[in-house]
């Protein structure tokens, strides 16, 4: 389920669910339609009032993204970039993703939208995140200096090899995901496949 054009609507559909329907999105002259399940409507690119995108991997999907987006006076869907294929298949659609935000961005510039437009976690979330990571850090430190200590040099090798490990996969996670601002026309290549 790719991105496609067709005249001067651009449209987006993916699965979040191995059961169920297709969520989809089309970019229309009038503004944003979708259809979620039974529901469906059509946001005027005017009242979109923020649009967050985040790095968001899964088991069955290390290079997943989303973009959350908001109206004005309530709603909120979710955008992905990864669609179920079968049990045990999620497949990437990083191009349509990535043209259906880029020009969605454009339509809401040229409309005079005044969105907040945000990038990665929300601040305490962050915050949060990161006092984790230094309390993980303290305690595999303390591990490490007990194993030399004692000379468990097998203990040391495991330790020295997850911590790089674990740096590899959440190192990415935390640098994407840094809360931040941006605008229509510098739209944050991290957070974008």
């Amino acid at each position: 389920m790719r991105g496609a054009e067709a005249g001067s609507a651009t449209s987006y559909a993916y699965k979040a669910s191995l059961i169920g329907s297709a969520h989809r999105f089309e970019l229309t002259e009038e503004g944003l339609s979708w259809h979620i399940g039974g529901r469906s409507s059509l946001w005027r690119y005017d009242e979109i009032s923020a649009i967050r995108l985040s790095f968001r991997p899964v088991s069955m999907q290390q290079h997943r993204f989303r973009a959350d987006v908001s109206r004005a006076g309530g709603g909120r869907i979710a955008i992905l970039s990864t669609s179920w294929q079968t049990a045990a298949l999620m497949a990437p659609q990083d191009n349509g993703f990535r043209d259906f935000l880029i020009e969605l961005h454009a339509r809401m510039a040229k409309a005079g939208s005044r969105a907040e437009l945000t990038a990665g976690l929300g601040r305490k979330t962050y915050a949060a995140v990161l006092a984790l990571l230094a309390l993980l850090t303290v305690a595999m430190a303390g591990l490490l200096i007990r194993a030399l200590l004692i000379g468990e040099f097998a203990g040391v090798l495991f330790i020295l090899g997850f911590a790089a490990l674990f740096a590899w996969q959440v190192g990415g996670f935390v640098r994407r995901n840094q809360p931040r601002s941006y605008s229509f026309d510098q739209l944050p290549r991290s957070l974008l496949p």
